[in-house]
């Protein structure tokens, strides 16, 4: 074994490179088992985003291995080995900001974009369903129990579709149970003040508010998972371009 000081300079930064880009993948792994032990959202199973979930984790893992498997070829196979590892970074950058919405690059072709999550909500047919579900998964019951004070922390599905939006002023009296104030004039005429019934089966389950909550909820679990891929996507690749140029100096400096 060479003494440290006669290591060539590419050699280290090889080495150093290979070591970075690995601990960079980790990552993918935490993520994996994340979204594996995440609770699904309630009645996010109706539209079939938990199979898709489970889609995400088995890519996340097969990116994870050839990752780390180009590091294994980079000594030898240099080009073939970017080649292999930048396919799936880069189908991962892609799904990250289709996820995240950026440049309106993504479509309804793209299962959890912010564009196919607003066109599967706003189907009658798929919005019934959901609705049912709510009131079914007695998402509202809690707000039954919680005052004036704290009805601000809701989550957006039970701030959107058990209480009447606050543009309505109505005046909470017990439970989900709110007066309207006669006196006061909604601006914009809000329909969803008149949608609101204080009936526990219907409360503003047909409020515009109810599916924007719902909509928002799953809108921000989707897009952290993008901002994450994207991020991390991001940096490997850089890695594994870097840990290149120095495989390459490395066998032209031995030549």
């Amino acid at each position: 074994m060479l003494p440290e000081r006669l290591i060539p300079p590419a050699k280290k930064i090889s080495g150093l490179l290979t070591m970075l880009s690995f601990v960079l993948s980790l990552p993918i792994l935490a993520s994996v088992i994340w979204l594996f032990y995440m609770k699904n959202y309630d009645c996010e199973d109706i539209l079939r985003l938990p199979r898709y979930q489970i889609g995400v984790c088995v890519g996340l893992i097969l990116a994870f291995v050839i990752s780390n498997g180009g590091l294994l070829l980079r000594g030898k196979f240099p080009m073939p080995g970017l080649i292999v590892v930048m396919v799936p970074l880069m189908v991962m950058m892609t799904m990250g900001l289709g996820l995240m919405g950026a440049y309106q690059m993504e479509s309804k072709s793209i299962p959890a974009s912010p564009r196919w999550l607003e066109l599967k909500v706003e189907d009658d047919n798929n919005w019934n369903r959901i609705k049912a579900c709510i009131f079914e998964r007695g998402v509202c019951d809690d707000a039954m129990l919680r005052g004036v004070q704290v009805i601000r922390t809701f989550p957006s599905v039970q701030s959107g579709c058990c209480r009447p939006p606050a543009s309505c002023g109505m005046e909470k009296v017990n439970g989900t149970v709110w007066e309207k104030q006669k006196e006061i004039r909604v601006e914009g005429g809000d329909k969803d003040c008149d949608l609101w019934k204080n009936e526990r089966k219907m409360l503003c389950y047909d409020c515009q508010a109810c599916r924007k909550g719902f909509l928002t909820t799953l809108e921000s679990k989707w897009w952290k998972l993008g901002l994450f891929l994207a991020l991390i996507t991001l940096f490997l690749i850089l890695s594994h371009l870097l840990l290149f140029f120095a495989a390459m100096w490395e066998r032209y400096s031995a030549s």
